[in-house]
């Protein structure tokens, strides 16, 4: 099953951003409170039962409280977030194993550096997971340019 698809002059759809995406979180006040004091993400709650997240871009993530009813996430559905060095990472990491009760934050994984980043992932307290990560200058604007790696879905179907 191949991704990819043959480029077109023009979109079906015609959007123009990026603009937001959803997650579930428990409680709004305590979730706000790791994103705020810890992820130094900007919130602002725009309705009585959500609000929504960003960090120095226009596209946000709207977090819905929905109680108990969060549904347990896997660790490839994550959220990323950029720090400017590896030190940083390093310093986050041992951050959050300093602060793990005071935000809820329920699994950290190792640092490791893999697929163009060194990062470490950790889950919250409404089981989203985050990847505090480092890399290069514009890496995600270079993937985008660079384009498709050739053969990649072949890489999907063999499990790699």
């Amino acid at each position: 099953m191949a991704i990819q698809t043959e480029k077109t002059a023009e979109a079906l759809v015609k959007t123009t951003l990026f603009s937001h995406g959803t997650m579930d979180v428990r409680d709004l006040a305590a979730s706000r409170r790791f994103y705020e004091e810890f992820l130094g993400l900007e919130c602002v709650q725009h309705h009585p039962f959500a609000m929504m997240v960003r960090k120095k871009q226009y596209f946000s993530v709207v977090a819905i409280q929905v109680g108990d009813k969060v549904k347990e996430l896997h660790v490839l559905h994550h959220w990323g977030v950029d720090v400017p060095s590896r030190e940083e990472v390093d310093r986050a990491h041992g951050l959050a194993e300093q602060y793990k009760e005071r935000y809820g934050i329920k699994k950290i994984m190792p640092v490791t550096d893999q697929h163009g980043a060194y990062s470490f992932y950790m889950e919250d307290r409404d089981s989203n997971w985050w990847e505090i990560q480092y890399v290069e200058d514009r890496f995600h604007d270079t993937m985008f340019e660079r384009g498709d790696i050739p053969g990649a879905s072949s890489l999907i179907r063999a499990g790699a």
